[in-house]
């Protein structure tokens, strides 16, 4: 197995939009048929967008002509804090391997990819939303669950 680990740019949109519906139907347990329509037209804009201006790096992984993983992260930021003076804030999300590759190492080294991404670019604050089967990569990473955060649902 000769993996390949790419950044992706404009030219990769079409893989990385089908690796985010994919992601989304498994983690809201959504049927084939389960109209995905706005979130494509909103991803697409949102890839167009954000890879253009770096506010989203996203990296894919292949073995040879096989696509067998990818994972981003979107830069954001808030006002500066006490643990954070620049506000600068990552997030990842659609950490996605395929599953004849899975338990070879490959989401583990998306995900370091991803985080010394963020690092370079100096921000330390970074977050992520982790299903029940990607929490145990993340904690083994070093992330911890974070208790005081809040979201106000529809």
């Amino acid at each position: 197995m000769e993996l390949l680990y790419k950044k992706a740019t404009l030219i990769d949109i079409d893989i990385l939009m089908k690796t985010r519906i994919q992601v989304l139907r498994a983690v809201y347990k959504l049927s084939d048929d389960a109209d995905m329509s706005e979130v494509e037209s909103q991803s697409y804009d949102y890839y167009t967008k954000a890879l253009s201006d770096g506010s989203h790096t996203a990296y894919l992984v292949f073995d040879g002509d096989i696509f067998v993983g990818a994972g981003g992260v979107s830069y954001y930021s808030v006002m500066p804090t006490y643990d954070n003076p620049s506000g600068n804030k990552a997030y990842i999300m659609n950490i996605y391997t395929n599953p004849n590759y899975r338990r070879n190492g490959i989401a583990y080294n998306i995900l370091d990819l991803l985080v010394k991404d963020a690092k370079e670019k100096g921000v330390n604050a970074i977050s992520l939303d982790a299903s029940d089967m990607g929490r145990p990569l993340y904690e083994k990473y070093g992330f911890v669950k974070m208790n005081d955060e809040m979201e106000l649902s529809k």
